[in-house]
């Protein structure tokens, strides 16, 4: 049995997985967030821990026998939040996460510092990633600055607390902008131009690599043997991948999470900065993968259901499984500001072309499709990076949803798939890299691909409507930029 714990935003999933690859039992436990001024997003890194250790608290009560035969654990979590611990390795602040947008000056003092950034991390700098971010501590809260021992992100706490090692991946590393990503080791350069040095960082490994073993208060709690191997784990992006089974050149998904990923595997390190493009290590030793993001996808129908007080389950039902055409209502899904293609923490969402007699569905609908011309935004900037994405894997919460589905293959005018276990792939993808830890297969034989529940085609005369309405959305960014 393999063990995969997914460390997100909203919550932590763990999912147990049999030798023949099936998720035997998932648990979850939720987490908050907190936001205490504009642009900021918080959280406490030890909410991650006692959600971890509470979910496979539930696993072993309720498969008792399955958890004790553990032999690999696997870590996927949320990337780029800054966790700064002390020499005695607690948290001198709340995290500070990959959607809080307060370091867009930091971001700029770091180009100017470092002119080879975009080149070696294979990023622009944005206010999501980590090394931003602890120049806005630096400058902001220099006391904490001075005591920083170690910077971790939020898997690596995790790992650190259940196995006493602080040890990353490669491609969460990646999310850094401390991590020479072509070369897979740590940036002295780019390190010192956020003055910190290579001791700050933790030890590095690949993926399916041995991190760490599981320490044996946690073993013996859990009824699992005293050799339990942890693996390197992976980002969460990487880790969804790697449940999916991309792991081939050209292999690709469409994550509609609490933010929005589209992922495409390379058999090289492919920086384009200039399209606001990630490039990043993937899971595995000698791959990368390029992204690019949304930062609210299926937040944007989280939000819509909050302020409607309607479970978002309520607002899809009464639309169905495929609208006609678009929403006259356009929406911009820049809730938290945007990464791919705009670089702008500051972007702001909006409803656009709401009238007296717009009703709740139309509204509804409008942010279905916000979130899906999001994507193809996101498509359009990897198709100039790489070259055509034909087809795409669907997995994050919005999978769940046909509606989504067939606005997503109707907007981006390619086939959409969506796929068994697409709700747990990060775990999924993190129990598969605890396999590979603990049993040195060969990925292909573990990483398979998941069955197709469902494909969605796009349908010509849809697509062609929803090619004017994204004509007009995509036009309004730059009028409303120029008036907020």
């Amino acid at each position: 049995m393999y063990l995969g714990l997914d460390i997100g935003t909203s919550g932590v999933k763990a999912v147990l997985v049999n030798a023949a690859g099936a998720v035997v039992a998932t648990a979850a436990r939720e987490l908050a967030l907190s936001h205490p001024a504009p642009l900021w997003s918080e959280q406490d890194p030890d909410a991650w821990v006692e959600g971890a250790i509470g979910a496979v608290d539930d696993l072993a009560r309720q498969h008792p026998r399955e958890v004790a035969r553990v032999a690999g654990i696997g870590l996927s979590g949320q990337m780029h939040g800054a966790t700064l611990l002390g020499e005695d390795g607690r948290p001198l602040r709340p995290a500070i996460l990959w959607n809080d947008g307060r370091s867009q000056a930091e971001c700029a003092a770091l180009e100017r510092r470092c002119p080879s950034l975009h080149m070696i991390a294979g990023n622009l700098a944005m206010p999501g990633f980590t090394a931003p971010k602890l120049l806005w501590v630096a400058r902001h809260e220099p006391k904490i600055f001075a005591r920083v021992a170690k910077v971790l992100l939020p898997k690596a706490y995790v790992r650190y607390r259940l196995t006493g090692e602080m040890v990353e991946d490669m491609s969460d590393a990646a999310g850094t902008l401390w991590l020479d990503v072509g070369e897979r080791r740590w940036s002295a350069l780019l390190l010192h131009a956020t003055g910190l040095d290579l001791h700050h960082m933790p030890r590095l490994v690949e993926g399916s690599g041995v991190s760490a073993m599981l320490a044996p208060e946690y073993a013996r709690r859990w009824g699992m043997a005293k050799d339990v191997v942890v693996a390197g784990g992976a980002g969460d992006n990487a880790a969804s991948a790697i449940g999916l089974g991309a792991i081939a050149p050209g292999d690709a998904f469409l994550s509609l999470g609490t933010s929005g990923v589209i992922f495409r595997v390379t058999d090289r390190f492919a920086p384009a900065p200039a399209s606001a493009v990630h490039a990043f290590c993937h899971a595995l030793p000698g791959l990368w993968h390029q992204m690019g993001v949304m930062l609210s996808a299926a937040a944007s129908l989280a939000w819509l259901a909050g302020v409607m007080e309607t479970p978002a389950a309520a607002l899809l039902a009464p639309l169905g499984e495929r609208v006609d055409g678009p929403s006259p209502i356009k929406f911009l899904p820049y809730l938290d500001g945007e990464r791919t293609p705009h670089n702008d923490a500051a972007a702001s969402g909006a409803l656009v072309g709401l009238r007296g007699a717009t009703g709740r569905g139309q509204i509804v609908q409008a942010v279905l499709e916000g979130v899906a011309f999001a994507a193809r935004d996101n498509l359009a900037a990897l198709g100039s990076a790489s070259g055509p994405i034909t087809e795409l894997d669907l997995v994050g919460g919005g999978s769940r949803s046909p509606l989504w589905a067939q606005i997503c293959a109707d907007v981006l005018g390619i086939p959409v798939h969506r796929v068994e276990e697409g709700e747990v792939g990060a775990a999924l993808g993190a129990a598969r890299l605890g396999r590979l830890a603990a049993t040195g297969e060969d990925p292909a034989d573990v990483c398979t691909r998941p069955r197709r529940l469902a494909s969605f085609t796009p349908r010509p005369s849809v697509t062609a409507a929803y090619d004017e309405a994204y004509r007009q959305w995509r036009a309004l960014y730059p009028a409303l930029k120029e008036t907020i």
